[in-house]
């Protein structure tokens, strides 16, 4: 009984390879790259399904894509712009990899021309748009007070922030190290300078002593 087990045993594990064998022989890898057919450019994450399944991939950025099919299995490949395409796997292959580069056209869509009008009539639009009672919200009544006058006058009592202080200050100084050894340069493009003279012609410094 026990050599009667062991037998069947043995017929069933070589029943059971030779048709894993049989059944791994139509699987094969299918790789290639995906172009478009007027410029031989890649199109990338094109989608590539298996028809009548629900295996697939997605290309990469460089329309490349590989997948394990069967023999006579039919590959669609999609991609937006462009017409979809078929590809039959043949089955007189004699290796478990092939390549191919496919082609796929353009598919453009011309749309025929839509005029949406708000209104029936443009009496009625101008109409409405002149009887338009616009709410009045924070937005527009900060901008009515903030005329550039105003703004003028508010800056004039401003300060300067550390930060142009401290760009001041670094203008400065970088300005005394260059002119180091030489003659000093005269600032008549410098705002600053040109409000410290105006400035100390209104002290009277220029004035003469005599």
């Amino acid at each position: 009984m026990k050599q009667l087990l062991v037998s069947f045993l043995l017929v069933f594990t070589v029943f059971y390879c030779s048709a894993q064998e049989e059944k791994s022989e139509n699987l094969l890898q299918l790789s290639g790259i995906v172009v478009s057919g007027d410029s031989l450019t890649p199109v990338p994450f094109t989608s590539v399904i298996i028809k009548g399944s629900n295996r697939g991939t997605i290309c990469d950025y460089y329309g490349f894509f590989s997948l394990v099919v069967r023999e006579n299995n039919t590959i669609q490949f999609s991609s937006v712009g462009y017409r979809t395409n078929d590809f039959l796997v043949p089955d007189t292959l004699n290796s478990n990899r092939y390549s191919i580069i496919e082609l796929l056209q353009k598919d453009t869509v011309v749309l025929s021309q839509q005029i949406v009008y708000p209104w029936p009539s443009k009496e009625q639009f101008k109409q409405a748009f002149l009887t338009l009672d616009a709410p009045t919200d924070d937005y527009d009544r900060a901008f009515e007070n903030l005329t550039r006058e105003d703004v003028r006058l508010a800056i004039q009592g401003v300060p300067m922030s550390a930060k142009a202080n401290y760009n001041y200050v670094v203008q400065k100084e970088y300005s005394r190290l260059y002119n180091i050894g030489s003659l000093p340069q005269i600032s008549l493009m410098n705002p600053l300078a040109w409000a410290q003279f105006i400035q100390a012609w209104k002290n009277g410094d220029f004035k003469s002593n005599k």
